[in-house]
């Protein structure tokens, strides 16, 4: 019996470009296994019966290729929602998701009334040097009109080799006329990592997806919080809200970094191959500071991966306004000769309590209603104060001393992180995140 060599990314559990949402791979060789059971006579000619029929008696010719292709997208689709047959770009699409680098412009997009809309040209990307801006109508690419592609279609021809141009009609509000802007297409890379201060003391760091640099974006921007708060870190939240998954090793990575020992995750299937274990190497990258974990409906897989491990060592709080999403399965990717390559789910994973997340999803520790704040609308009439009376007394104080040093620390505060306030009514979930983290380390001393 030939071995299978693992090639490529390695295991991967999440959305790329199109692909089902929380899907977890394994990427292997295409080898022979003498597990295969022999194949039905009685079956196999039914299926050549159906094959001749379709070759000869179908309205429109079909080529082979297309047949067994179809034939093979058919048998996986009847298995589960996460097999299936992908060909050559499906595949290539799916390596570049995992990586956050591919040759292109720089610009998040959806569609609206059939033409692609940029929701975002990202920070030092060719798109954004342009001038490209959040709410243009991306009408025409090249000479090509937009009008009936598909996103995915829009996509693949705004892609393309480093040093390359295409020149975008783009219709923008305020102007009279379109707007015909080049773009040189560069080698884009995307951070699945993104972090800041919240009220002076607490970090924040948000993963949109994992990919195979998660890890190492994580680890940097940890490291460059702390050596901006210094001694004045106290303790972070992270935020996995609708992250539908990613590379395993990226989930095991940012698992290990806040873990000291034991086990971050483990897989169960039929195949020898499909049984791995990860465990967790002594070091924490927090310093043992408090830990708070924000998930939702659309935290998915690799999402679950983190969370259930962090929860099972209780060495965060779960927080969130529902459970995960519940994908709990392991997709091994096969590639086939031809360049197209087989998706099919060999295994389950769990948590190190031995959970599985399958359909049933991680609960959080604190369950949070979805709500949202809007300030009060005033009525333009201050209420009356001491200080508003006539002939009122001071305070004895030195009042421009107070000015000076309240104003010096509004401006630090100001620098270092988000005011709650603003908070409370932009993002409410993370209001209350971030409440429970100060409330942790108000108990927990040395924090």
């Amino acid at each position: 019996m030939k071995s299978r060599s693992r090639i490529g990314f390695g295991l991967m559990l999440g959305v790329a470009l199109g692909l089902p949402l929380g899907t977890v791979y394994n990427v292997v060789a295409d080898k022979s296994s003498s597990q295969i059971q022999p194949l039905s006579l009685e079956e196999l000619r039914t299926f050549s019966d159906v094959y001749a029929r379709i070759k000869n008696d179908y309205v429109e010719s079909v080529d082979d290729k297309t047949l067994i292709q179809n034939a093979i997208r058919g048998m996986l689709s009847g298995l589960d929602p996460h097999s299936n047959y992908l060909d050559q770009d499906e595949f290539k699409d799916l390596q570049i998701g995992t990586s956050g680098e591919f040759g292109g412009l720089g610009i998040e997009v959806g569609m609206e009334d059939g033409f692609v809309k940029v929701i975002a040209p990202i920070d030092d990307t060719p798109a954004q040097r342009a001038g490209i801006k959040a709410g243009d109508l991306i009408i025409r690419l090249d000479d090509t009109p937009v009008k009936g592609m598909t996103l995915n279609d829009a996509v693949k021809i705004m892609r393309g080799k480093k040093g390359t141009p295409i020149v975008l009609t783009i219709i923008r509000e305020g102007e009279s006329r379109p707007l015909k802007i080049t773009v040189v297409r560069d080698i884009i890379q995307v951070k699945s990592v993104k972090s800041r201060i919240l009220d002076g003391n607490y970090g924040y760091f948000r993963i949109s997806n994992f990919q195979s640099k998660t890890t190492q974006n994580l680890l940097d921007e940890v490291r460059k919080l702390k050596k901006e708060l210094g001694d004045d870190f106290k303790g972070a939240i992270l935020d996995l809200r609708n992250n539908p998954g990613g590379v395993l090793t990226g989930a095991v990575g940012v698992s290990d970094a806040f873990l000291k020992e034991g086990l971050i995750v483990y897989t169960e299937g039929r195949v020898k191959d499909s049984q791995l274990r990860y465990d967790a190497a002594p070091d924490d990258v927090l310093d043992g500071k408090p830990l708070v974990v924000l998930v939702n409906a659309g935290s998915a897989s690799a999402s679950e991966i983190v969370a259930g491990a962090l929860q099972d060592h209780k060495r965060a709080i779960i927080v969130g306004s529902s459970k995960t999403f519940g994908k709990g399965s392991v997709q091994t990717i096969l590639p086939l000769k031809d360049g197209d390559a087989l998706k099919l789910t060999t295994a389950r994973y769990y948590t190190p309590s031995g959970r599985s997340i399958q359909a049933d999803g991680i609960t959080p520790d604190i369950m949070l209603e979805s709500l949202e704040l809007k300030k009060k609308e005033s009525n333009g009439i201050d209420p009356l104060k001491e200080a508003n009376l006539s002939r009122h007394l001071t305070n004895g104080k030195e009042e421009k001393k107070a000015k000076d040093k309240g104003g010096k620390s509004k401006e630090k505060d100001a620098k270092k992180g988000t005011d709650s306030e603003e908070l409370a009514q932009t993002d409410f979930e993370l209001y209350e995140a971030l409440n429970l983290l100060k409330g942790i380390t108000l108990v927990m001393p040395g924090s």
